[in-house]
């Protein structure tokens, strides 16, 4: 499918590190899109990954759908519904655990400045994360791709770091 078939509303879903930041902003960059990601919105700017009030968060989130073109990656199905009623297509990456644990202690002691990260904020590895990637998103995964089957909307699924790869090369992104 062409980058172009998934219209001007682009939702990109997949389990934590699976690379959704990074390929939002290259979507954003190439197709002149808004890019969004959740976790800036859901979480307190210059802290440690706390959490925003949930109203505060859905007010953001709620803005930012409003808008006519953007790429949106994140989760966070208490939004969801909002999100994919005004989506135009959506793009489901699906990397392995054992790929997410191993980007997530890449980019936590490796890397600087991430996209999507929050500024200000140093990224560090915390047992709860590593418990939540090891442990949740298996069940995630299938829910997400059940959840994605079932929408009518243009669908992209990549389900290794190779598929991802294909996407960058099908449709000429650039990584930062």
């Amino acid at each position: 499918m062409s980058l172009s078939a998934l219209g001007p509303r682009i939702c990109i879903l997949g389990p934590s590190n699976s690379g959704k930041s990074t390929l939002a902003d290259a979507i954003g960059r190439k197709a002149g899109l808004q890019v969004v990601h959740l976790d800036q919105l859901h979480h307190m700017p210059g802290t440690h990954w706390m959490p925003r009030p949930t109203e505060e968060f859905h007010a953001l989130h709620d803005g930012a759908i409003m808008q006519d073109r953007w790429v949106i990656e994140g989760n966070y199905s208490s939004c969801m519904p909002s999100r994919f009623a005004r989506a135009s297509g959506v793009i489901l990456l699906d990397v392995s655990t054992v790929r997410s644990l191993g980007r997530y202690l890449r980019r936590t002691w490796f890397e600087r400045g991430r996209i999507g990260g929050l500024e200000n904020a140093g990224e560090r590895v915390t047992w709860e994360m590593i418990r939540y990637i090891a442990f949740s998103s298996s069940g995630k995964r299938k829910n997400y791709a059940a959840l994605v089957e079932r929408l009518m909307l243009p669908c992209v699924f990549a389900s290794s770091s190779a598929a991802i790869h294909r996407l960058y090369t099908a449709w000429s992104l650039e990584r930062r």
